[in-house]
């Protein structure tokens, strides 16, 4: 995984981490849920790279 997208990845789940804790902190459930659906995908983002990388070294 390319340092760009760590980066991006780890902006990318703070971000989401931000806005579950906005929607949280006023009660509002759709922001809560598109924060909570952002920090996911960043993980799964991460994920993937990882196992990208994990194949590229064999």
């Amino acid at each position: 995984m390319g340092l760009g997208d760590k980066i991006h990845n780890a902006a990318e789940k703070l971000h989401g981490r931000s806005k579950e804790a906005a929607g949280r902190a006023t009660g509002d459930e759709r922001l809560r849920s598109e924060g909570r659906a952002r920090h996911i995908r960043a993980d799964l983002k991460q994920a993937g790279e990882k196992i990208k990388d994990a194949f590229r070294r064999h």
